[in-house]
Order: structure tokens, then C-alpha cells, then sequence
């Protein structure tokens, strides 16, 4: 049946859905490239909370969806932005996330990287010392987990260092005392504004110089950098420049086909919150890139880049309502409620759009389930046609 979906000048256009999904199973792990999912967390739709409140958290069901990223293959990156850190998951919903996901990985023999942070730090100046006290704590709850660590940017040290020597005295200090090497995480301002300036200057060449300086100084500590700045030629810039050992996790929701893929000089790996949608058919495709078919991954990832592009439209950060929406849709979840209430971020258009832009691709695993359910959507916005 025909659906009338809105666009964004409110006209109502005509929308046939497909019938048919994608043809998409488990298969054998990847050899090529190391694959992270960064998965979002499903709320509790009926908890009495307001988005001031303390996360309420289906656990059920958002332990049901990471095994179904490990089912495929992927690794699951855990409590990251996706899951809506310092966007209504605070740490203490954070730290309960990574102790049952780090559990659930270990029965399902799935790989997982969990956020390390200071988001438990209150609002207003912070000491290095604190910020400093603030990611220990953090980082002895992901060891403890038996997770790998994944160290992100900080709100609190962007806001209390005063240039690069304190993110070189900080990110060494961490260094110096993780147990196994770690994931850096450099999350650009367009995630996350409070983040302008990282590594001590907004200028992006030389905050780079600071970045690698702290990695070449604990190149035996740093597994990988995950680079969220969603441009293509800085990635692949820094990736050549990186030590020998030290691997590139691409975070670029813009570009991440040819960022895999690579060229003559190397290749990302990556840690995507695009995979959280696309997780069945990109481990499919980075399946395709383990025979050395490089043709037939971009044939299958190059049409994904539009729906990733169209979900993370600025406001960036806001990317998070459209993969909840979509997981809804598939039928991982019963229902469209988020954290915090952020399912209301995005307009009617924008779902609209990612509804018929994620059913092309063929990624809902019941077409007629997303239809009914798209359809459910439009009647509780006065769409009449």
C-alpha cells in the first residue's frame, strides 16, 4: 500500500514500500578490519521520568540488540554518544550499562569497548586534578568489566585546560597506569560543541601535532585512535602519520566507505554509530572486503552513505533519534521512546526521510512490520491524506 510521507516543505508525497528485505545472516568473523557498532540504548517506555530524570533503561531489550550486533560479527562500543552520554544516560546509568554489557559479552563471546569519560564530575570549574580523579574512576569500572577502555574526549578537560601541555599531562597520566592498551577517542565540536578546541587550540593542524605527541609517547599504550571529525583528507592524513602498530578506527559518518577501503599507503578500521542501523549489511560488506573484493564492498556500503549523511545532519548530535527510530522500525525495540525524551529531536520530514531512504536499502527485516509502524507514526501526526 501506498504511504504519504511528509517532506520538508509539508507536502505530502506518494512512497510504494519495498516487500522484500535484504537477505542478510551471520557469517564468519572478520579477518580485514577490526568493527566496532557504537549502539544506542533502548529506554523503559514506561517509567514515569521527565528528561531531567535519571536514564530509565530497558535492559532487556538493549542487551537483546547488542547481541545482535555480535551475532553479525560486529564489536559493540559501549556507552559512547550513541548511547546518549552526557545526552540523558549520566554515569551512574553509564557505569550499570558497561558492567551488564561487559557480562553479556562475555557469554556471547563478543568483542566489546566501553566509553571512559568524566561525566560524573558536577557542572561549573573542575581541577586537572579532578578531571584527572574523574577518568581513574571510570577507567577502573571498564577494566574491572574485563572491557577494553576506550578514552573519550572531556567536556571538563576542554573546559579547565588551559593549553597542550595539560592534555599531555592528563592523557599521560592515564597512559601510563591502563592495565591494556586503549582506544584515544578525539570527538569533533559538531558531535559535541563543548568540545571546541580539544587538545589545546581550534586550530585542527596544530591540535593534530598534540594528538600524535600523545601518542608517540605512549604508542605501547594506545591500541588505536577513533576520529570523529568527518573529514575524509584529515583522517587519512593523521592515519599515514600514526605509529607502526597504532590502528585508525574511522569515525566519519560521511565518508567511512573509502576510509575502509583504503589505498596504496593503508586503511582504517572503524567505530561507527552508523553500524547501528546498517550493522547485518555492513558486516556483510566488510565480509565482501575480507576475499580482497574491494569493488563489492563499495557496491554495497556507497548506497548506505546517504541515510548516514541525512541522519547525521547538523545538528549532528542529534543523529541519535534517527538510529532509534530506525531500530524501531526493525522491530528491535517495541516502541519510539528515548532517553531524555529525545525522540522529539528530529522533525516528521527528517523521519520521514530515513524511514524511505533505510527501507530502499532493504535493511528492515520485515518491511510490512516498518510500514505498519511508519504508517502508525504519520496518523499520530495529523497525516490524513
Amino acid at each position: 500500500m501506498t504511504l504519504h510521507l511528509p517532506d520538508a516543505h509539508g507536502a505530502l508525497r506518494a512512497y510504494e514500500p519495498r516487500t522484500e528485505p535484504l537477505a542478510l545472516t551471520p557469517g564468519a568473523p572478520f579477518t580485514s578490519r577490526t568493527v566496532f557498532s557504537a549502539a544506542h540504548v533502548v529506554a523503559d517506555p514506561y517509567a514515569d521520568t521527565t528528561p531531567d530524570s535519571p536514564a530509565a533503561v530497558d535492559w532487556d531489550a538493549t542487551l537483546a540488540f547488542r547481541r545482535h550486533l555480535w551475532a553479525h560479527g560486529l564489536g559493540v562500543a559501549e556507552a559512547m554518544d550513541t548511547a546518549q552520554r552526557g545526552m540523558g544516560l549520566d554515569w551512574a546509568g553509564a557505569a550499570e550499562l558497561i558492567r551488564r554489557s561487559a557480562a553479556e559479552a562475555k557469554a556471547a563471546r563478543g568483542r566489546i569497548a566501553c566509553g571512559v569519560g568524566t561525566d560524573q564530575l558536577p557542572g561549573g570549574p573542575a581541577t586537572l586534578a579532578e578531571v584527572r580523579a574523574a577518568y581513574e574512576e571510570q577507567l577502573t569500572v571498564v577494566e574491572e568489566s574485563g572491557a577494553q577502555a576506550i578514552l573519550m574526549a572531556s567536556r571538563a578537560l576542554a573546559a579547565t585546560a588551559r593549553g597542550p601541555e595539560d592534555y599531555l599531562d592528563v592523557y599521560g597520566h592515564l597512559l601510563r597506569q591502563a592495565a591494556e592498551p586503549v582506544i584515544l577517542h578525539w570527538l569533533g565540536p559538531m558531535f559535541d560543541p563543548a568540545l571546541e578546541g580539544y587538545w589545546g587550540s581550534p586550530d585542527l593542524d596544530t591540535a593534530t601535532g598534540t594528538f600524535l605527541d600523545v601518542i608517540a609517547a605512549h604508542s605501547d599504550k594506545v591500541d588505536g585512535i577513533k576520529v570523529s571529525l568527518l573529514d575524509a583528507r584529515r583522517e587519512t592524513d593523521l592515519r599515514r602519520r600514526l605509529p607502526k602498530g597504532v590502528r585508525c578506527y574511522t569515525g566519519d559518518d560521511f565518508h567511512y566507505p573509502e576510509l575502509i577501503a583504503g589505498d596504496e599507503q593503508g586503511f582504517s578500521h572503524a567505530l561507527l554509530g552508523i553500524f547501528d542501523p546498517l550493522g547485518p549489511l555492513a558486516a556483510e560488506a566488510v565480509r565482501v572486503l575480507d576475499t580482497g573484493d574491494t569493488d563489492g564492498f563499495r557496491a554495497l556500503l556507497d548506497p548506505t552513505v546517504e541515510l548516514s549523511r541525512h541522519l547525521f545532519q547538523p545538528p549532528t548530535r542529534f543523529y541519535k533519534t534517527g538510529v532509534v527510530f530506525l531500530a524501531w522500525l526493525a522491530g528491535h525495540q517495541s516502541h519510539f521512546t528515548m532517553v531524555g525524551g529525545l525522540q522529539s529531536a528530529r522533525s516528521l520530514p527528517h523521519l520521514a526521510r530515513a524511514y524511505e531512504l533505510a527501507d530502499r536499502l532493504g535493511l528492515f527485516p520485515d518491511p510490512k512490520l516498518a510500514e505498519d509502524r511508519m504508517r502508525t507514526l504519520l496518523h499520530l501526526y495529523g497525516v490524513t491524506p
